[in-house]
C-alpha cells in the first residue's frame, strides 16, 4: 500500500469503526479535478446503501477538517463486492486457493500482470500458479490485487 494510502487509511479508520463497519482498504486515483478517493467497507450482516452514507457523513466530515487531500477530488464508499480488491496479508490469507489478480509496481521476469490461484504465502511472498509456473510475489511490490469473481 502506498504511503499515502496507509496515512488516509490511518486516519479514517476510527471513524469507519464507530460505525460498526471494518475499513477493507482505501484506493486514491488522482486525476486532477476527477481524483476518486474510494473506501472499501465491510461487515459480517453485508453492505447497504444506508452503510455507504452513513460512513460517507463519518469521514466526510474527517476529511473536511483534516484536508489530507489539497487537490478536488470525489469521495465513494462502497462494498467490497464479489471482485474483491485485496489490500492488506490478511486479505490474501483468506483467499488462499482462490483465483485472483495482481498488477505489480515493478516487473518480474518482464511481466506486471498475473492472474492465477493464490496457492501459497511464504516470507511476504504470493504464490501465484499461472500456465503451470509458480511465481512468487513480493506483496511489497503488488500495486493492486482483488479475487476474481467465481460464476
Amino acid at each position: 500500500m502506498a504511503k499515502f494510502e496507509q496515512k488516509l487509511t490511518d486516519l479514517l479508520r476510527p471513524a469507519v469503526e464507530e460505525t460498526g463497519k471494518t475499513l477493507r482498504g482505501i484506493e486514491y486515483i488522482s486525476a486532477g479535478n476527477n481524483s476518486v478517493l474510494r473506501l472499501f467497507i465491510d461487515h459480517e450482516d453485508g453492505i447497504n446503501v444506508d452503510d455507504c452514507a452513513e460512513v460517507s457523513r463519518q469521514v466526510g466530515a474527517i476529511l473536511d477538517v483534516e484536508d489530507p487531500i489539497s487537490s478536488e477530488y470525489n469521495l465513494e464508499v462502497s462494498s467490497p463486492g464479489v471482485d474483491c480488491p485485496l489490500f492488506e496479508l490478511a486479505h490474501f490469507q483468506e483467499v488462499i486457493g482462490e483465483t485472483i489478480n495482481v498488477k505489480l509496481s515493478m516487473p518480474l521476469n518482464g511481466r506486471r500482470k498475473f492472474k492465477g490461484p493464490l496457492v501459497a504465502i511464504e516470507n511476504n511472498n504470493l504464490i501465484v500458479e499461472v500456465d503451470s509456473i509458480d511465481y512468487e510475489l513480493a506483496i511489497g511490490n503488488v500495486d493492486k490485487a482483488n479475487l476474481v469473481a467465481k460464476f
